[in-house]
C-alpha cells in the first residue's frame, strides 16, 4: 500500500465536470493498493498519516498533526502508483490489487479515517478524475508498507 500525502491549502476532485470532493487546509492523499495489502496494513498507514507532524507551529517548526490544525482529508484512489516501469516504456500494473479488492480496501480506509477526522472527502473509485490542488510548501510525503 502506498499513500502519497500532499500538504495542501486546498484541493478538489472533479468527475464529468462536477466537483465531487473539496477541502481546504489538510492532506490530499493519493492511495495505491497492492495485491498483497490488508486491513492491518491500511490501519498502520492511517495511524501514521494522521499522526504526521508536518504542519507548522507558532515557531515555524513542522510540529503539528492534522488534528492540531483542524485539517481535512481528500482521499483519492490511484492504482497507477503501482506502475512498474523497469522493462520497456509501457508500465505494468501486475502488482496492483484487483479492482474489487482495491475498492473494498479504499472504502475501508475512508471509513476508518472518518472515525478520526471530521472532514473527509473522496474521489470516485475507477473514475476519470481531475485533481486540483495548491500544495502547501510544497510538502509531499510517501508512506508505504
Amino acid at each position: 500500500m502506498k499513500f502519497v500525502i500532499q500538504r495542501v491549502q486546498e484541493a478538489s476532485v472533479t468527475v464529468d465536470q462536477t466537483c465531487i470532493g473539496q477541502i481546504h487546509k489538510g492532506f490530499l492523499v493519493l492511495i495505491g493498493i497492492g495485491k498483497d495489502d490488508t486491513r492491518e496494513i491500511a490501519d498502520q498507514l492511517i495511524k501514521k498519516m494522521i499522526q504526521l507532524r508536518i504542519f507548522e507551529d507558532e515557531n515555524g517548526k513542522t510540529n503539528l498533526a492534522l488534528k492540531d490544525v483542524d485539517g481535512s482529508l481528500l482521499l483519492v484512489s490511484q492504482f497507477t502508483l503501482y506502475a512498474n516501469c523497469k522493462k520497456g516504456n509501457r508500465p505494468s500494473f501486475v502488482d496492483a490489487a484487483s479492482p474489487d479488492m482495491a475498492n473494498t480496501l479504499y472504502e475501508y480506509i475512508i471509513s476508518e479515517c472518518r472515525k478520526q477526522i471530521p472532514c473527509v472527502e473522496t474521489g470516485r473509485f475507477g473514475a476519470d478524475m481531475k485533481v486540483s490542488l495548491i500544495n502547501d510548501g510544497p510538502f509531499t510525503v510517501i508512506l508505504e508498507n
